[in-house]
Parts: structure tokens; C-alpha cells; sequence
């Protein structure tokens, strides 16, 4: 159906130059040699074809080893992973320097300077030329997020544009404005949802992804205003209020809502369908197809069930976040039943904490008639070949199917989510609340519509209980239930990282802090191999404590909030250029 937005990525490699993965050295960038104006740029379909091949920049996690992206946040305190994140540990050292992706920034750039040779109605012209300012968005933004501000370079590059190939850095901010300016020319030009073709990126997501983008500069240069990453003079409210109101635009299009609202196991079910082609929530997807022969394996590593959890689990300090089934938190409700079992954990609580994680019992696989039975989780698998961590397994993401196990078919479709709706109604929760003027009315469009999925108690901003285990003491109420409806909403689907970076959280929720599990007690009766101080650990307190024979983990993550928000420069990079400087503490 042509309202379909499925993105495939493509099989076949398109007949132009195919651009490589590879960060390469600014200096390196001379335009493409393959592509020359006598073979090319005649009709739309080569503006299309060269733009397929930018596609590839979504990933479909298809190796080994991985939870798809439900274990991306092992980057972060949500999850706890085999091995300690050496970026939290500040473990980084200055051969971990990286740059900016000159090379698509290149293909971008050599696109956008000749796409005007093409002879065609601009009504089929103009989509690729929004995809192209979308997609040149998308890479200077992954710049900013991972190195800060770097050279803007709008154009093809030869030997003889020094004055670009030596170019300083440039503010972050002034990054950022140029980033908006690329997202507001996409929105200009791409089609919306209804109108684009299959499988292309489209006007509504634009709009999503500039909420996202300047979310993520206004809370940066708010929260980095007194420290070496910020921005002299700005506070960041410009780019909230452009967070705002792109997330209103999207919310005011009426395009969206929210999937399975009060259906049983709806919040755990939008995570595990092969098609989101119908879904009112997925703003953007990666499709994958037995047929095309894009399959992923990361269905086998959900559904080891009790016989494996690819190296990682849910943190306590996430675990405990969620609120109980009174909208009050565990340190108020008289609904907590405590942490001695998983039982009593997941008793009463936020159905999106059952929804996320595997209990005795959920089904792990379904069987197919005539062949294997039903497979149960019987306990979580924290002395198996690739355990869990933690004892709470990471279930959310699961597609239950048999043929989903690469080891009964050829692979998993299960779809990758790269944005939905929900993450713009939190946006727009949270610009508004750094801004000051949230209002009861935008909880309820917002924060509330997120509760009303899973049957939880309304936000009340005018009775809001105080929290003696709020993550930000120091920070509004307000903001602190809003940080937390995000990463509960949010859970291992990838942001969490960013959100501790920009926040300038790391003294709050890192430094210090031992990543901890269940208790392990209620597992010794059924897991005889456990052997604590030899294969697992604990803490005083009995908690699982996966780091505690880790000699650099003592006395928890050594994260340097001088030098660790921002990766170095590539030597290699500051060598070629002097002008470029380093990042701060590196």
C-alpha cells in the first residue's frame, strides 16, 4: 500500500558509487569519481537510486551476539552487561578518538550539488532532495552526540578547497543551527506520511527527529551551562522551545496514536511484530524479509529463555524506578511487597515492568503443530553460557514465534523500531518542563495518554508526592517524574545514554555507583550451580553485584565528568589539521 512507510534495506547494490562505513579524515574527502555528469543525474530515478544507498545508515543489529536494539542501553545504568561499559568506567584513552562521517557526509553533499542537473516535475524531484538534507541532519547529529561541535561543510570537496579542509570547529550550537536549517528544508520538501512512497523517509518523521535533535541541545546546553561542554551564554531554552513545537506539530497533525491501548500485554506486544505497515505509533521501522534475505538473530538470543541472556540484564536502579499500581513509587506505596523475589517485585506494579521482564512461566517459545512443545521460562539464566547478569532478563523485544529461532528457519523478521510516537509525546513532556510551562493539560496529552496503554493512575503536576529515592533531588518534581516516565517508557530501546550525557547526570546515576541485580538468595534452590563468590556475586545486602571482582569496578564506575561526555578527537585527525582542537580533559 503506497501509506505503507516500511523500511527495507535495500539487497542489491544500486549502480553508483556505494559509500563506505568508514569515518574517514576530512582531508580525505574528494567527491565521488565513479559517478561522472555524462552517465548520470538525467532523471528522478537516479536521484532515487542514489539515495537508496544511504539507507543502509539504519541498522538491523543481523550479527551475533546482541539483543537487537533491546540491549543497546548496556551503554548505560538501565542495563548491566557481562563486561563493565569502559566509557562509564572512564577506561577511554585518546586511540579512542573518532570523527565526524566525512565520507556520507560527502555522498550527501556531491548529491545536493548536482541533483539540479536532473530534468523531471519537482513534485518527484523534490522528495530525494528532503531525504538528502534529512539524512545530512542525521549525520552531523551523530557527530555532535559522540565528538561536539565540528567544521560544516555544505559542499563536494576537491584538493583545492583548503579553506574548508583546514576549517576550525565550530560551536556546537552553531552545529546544531545548521542541523535545524537541513531538518526545516527536509520538512519542506518531503511528502507526508500519506502521500510518500513506500519505504521512504517522510515529512512526519523529520518533524519527530527535530524534536529529538533540539531536546537533545537544550538539555545539553542547559545542563552543561557551568562546565567545559557547554556553550557560553545559552541556557539551551531556544532549542527547547523548538522541541516543543516540532513535538506539537506532529501531535497536532493527528497522524498518530498510541497502539493497543488497554489490551492485555499491549505494551509488551508492540515490541515483537514482523509488520508495522498499520501500526498508528511507528513513526519510522526497519522491515525485514526472509525473501530479500535481511534476517537478524537476535529472536535466538531472546528465546534461550532460561538457557541464556546474551551477557546483560535489567538494572535494580531501573527495576526500582518503576512506580507501583497506586501511580505512587516503591519508597511510598503501601502496595510494594519488596525485593526478596522476583514475585514480590513485579507484584503490583507499573504493567510495563511484568511487560519487560521474563517471569516463571511466560511462554518462551511457541511450538509448531507436530513438532517441539511449548518452552516455558522456568528461572533466569545467570550461571548459563551467555547469562544474565542481574536475574531480571530483558523480555521485552521477544517475538515468541519458533521460526523466529535462526536455529529453526533462516532468521528473524521480528521489525526494528527507529522512532515512534511516544517518544514525541515525551519530548514534548519534557521540553515544556524544562521550559516551565508544563501544564496539566500537556500531561494529559502527553505523559497520561503513555499510563492510559497499561491502566496506570493518572500525573497529577499539583500532587506530586515526594520521593526520597528521586535520581535528582536538587531538580522539580515535576522533572523528575517526567525523567522517569521516559525511562520507563523508553527502557532498552537505546536512549538512555544520551539522556545522562545531555542531563550532565553521570554524578547523580554513574560515578560511583556499583550496577546491581535481584537477590540472589530466591535462585539457590533452583539454580544448584550457583556458587556465590565463585560464579556470582553479591553485596552486603545480598544483591547480585556483577562487577564486584572487577578490580577496576572498586568502589564503583570512575566516569570523569571532565573528559568523558565527549569522545576525543581522532590524533589523526588533529594532526592533519591543526586548527581542529581537542575536547576537553583529552
Amino acid at each position: 500500500m503506497k501509506s505503507r512507510q516500511i523500511l527495507y534495506i535495500y539487497s542489491l547494490l544500486c549502480l553508483i558509487l556505494v559509500s563506505s562505513c568508514k569515518k574517514d579524515s576530512l582531508l580525505n574527502q574528494v567527491p565521488p569519481s565513479a559517478l561522472t555528469e555524462a552517465s548520470y543525474w538525467h532523471t528522478p530515478a537516479d536521484l532515487k537510486n542514489y539515495m537508496n544507498n544511504l539507507y543502509g545508515y539504519f541498522p538491523l543489529y543481523g550479527g551475533f551476539g546482541n539483543l537487537g536494539i533491546y540491549s543497546v542501553d548496556g551503554n548505560s545504568d538501565n542495563l548491566v552487561t557481562q563486561v563493565e561499559d569502559k566509557r562509564l568506567n572512564g577506561e577511554l584513552t585518546i586511540n579512542n578518538g573518532t570523527v565526524a562521517n566525512w565520507t556520507s557526509i560527502r555522498d550527501v553533499n556531491y548529491f545536493l550539488a548536482n541533483y539540479q542537473k536532473v530534468t523531471g516535475e519537482t513534485s518527484t524531484i523534490a522528495p530525494y532532495v528532503g531525504e538528502a538534507y534529512l539524512f545530512r541532519a542525521m549525520f552531523y547529529f551523530d557527530a555532535l552526540r559522540s565528538i561536539g561541535g565540528v567544521p560544516w561543510i555544505n559542499k563536494p570537496l576537491n584538493v583545492n578547497d583548503q579553506e574548508f579542509l583546514m576549517a576550525p570547529r565550530l560551536s556546537r550550537n552553531i552545529v546544531v543551527d545548521s542541523i535545524v536549517n537541513d531538518l526545516d528544508k527536509a520538512i519542506s520538501n518531503l511528502p507526508g506520511k500519506s502521500a510518500a512512497q513506500t519505504q521512504r523517509l517522510y515529512k512526519e518523521y523529520a518533524q519527530s527527529f527535530k524534536s529529538r535533535v533540539c531536546l537533545y541541545e537544550g538539555t545539553w546546553e542547559k545542563y552543561h551551562a557551568t562546565d567545559a561542554f557547554g556553550v557560553a551564554g545559552q541556557n539551551g531554552s531556544k532549542y527547547l522551545q523548538l522541541a516543543a513545537d516540532a513535538a506539537s506539530q506532529v501531535i497536532q497533525s493527528g497522524t498518530y496514536q498510541l497502539d493497543n491501548v488497554g489490551k492485555s500485554n499491549g505494551y509488551f506486544n508492540l515490541f515483537n511484530q514482523t509488520d508495522y505497515s498499520s501500526s498508528k505509533e511507528i513513526i519510522f521501522w526497519g522491515a525485514l524479509s526472509v525473501q530479500a534475505k535481511l534476517t537478524t538473530n537476535w529472536a535466538s538470543y531472546f528465546q534461550f529463555g532460561s538457557d541464556g541472556s546474551c551477557f546483560t540484564g535489567l538494572s535494580k536502579s531501573l527495576v526500582d524506578d518503576y512506580l507501583c499500581k497506586d501511580g505512587l513509587s516503591i519508597s511510598n506505596s503501601t502496595q510494594y511487597q519488596g525485593d526478596e523475589t522476583l514475585s514480590n517485585i513485579l507484584k503490583n506494579r507499573d504493567p510495563r515492568l511484568r511487560q519487560s521482564v521474563y517471569f516463571y512461566g511466560d511462554t518462551v517459545i511457541s511450538n509448531v503443530p507436530g513438532a517441539n512443545p511449548i518452552k516455558y521460562f522456568t528461572y533466569p539464566a545467570l550461571v548459563a553460557g551467555a547469562p544474565c547478569t542481574t536475574g531480571f532478563e530483558i523480555r521485552k523485544g521477544l517475538n515468541t514465534d519458533y521460526n523466529q529461532d535462526s536455529h529453526n528457519g533462516p532468521g528473524g523478521t521480528t521489525g526494528v523500531i527507529y522512532m515512534r510516537y511516544a517518544e514525541v509525546l515525551l519530548i514534548y513532556a519534557e521540553a515544556k518542563a524544562e521550559l516551565g510551562t508544563l501544564t496539566q493539560s500537556d500531561v494529559d496529552l502527553t505523559i497520561n495518554k503513555l499510563r492510559d496503554r497499561v491502566g496506570m493512575p493518572h500525573l497529577n503536576i499539583g500532587a506530586i508526592a515526594t520521593d526520597s529515592k528521586w535520581l535528582f533531588p536538587s531538580l522539580s518534581p515535576i522533572i523528575n517524574e517526567v525523567r522517569r516516565e521516559r525511562r520507563v517508557e523508553l527502557a532498552c530501546e537505546g536512549y538512555r545514554l544520551d539522556d545522562i550525557l545531555r542531563w550532565a547526570a553521570a554524578p547523580q546515576l554513574i560515578i560511583g555507583k556499583q550496577p546491581l541485580g535481584a537477590k540472589a538468595n530466591q535462585f539457590l534452590a533452583v539454580i544448584p550451580s550457583i556458587k556465590l563468590g565463585n560464579n556470582i556475586f553479591v553485596d552486603q545486602q545480598g544483591y547480585i553485584s556483577p562487577y564486584a571482582n572487577i578490580s577496576s569496578m572498586s568502589g564503583g564506575y570512575h566516569f570523569d565528568v571532565k573528559r568523558d561526555y565527549l569522545y576525543p578527537i581522532s590524533i589523526q585527525e588533529i594532526t592533519l589539521n591543526p586548527k581542529v582542537t581537542q575536547n576537553p580533559g583529552w
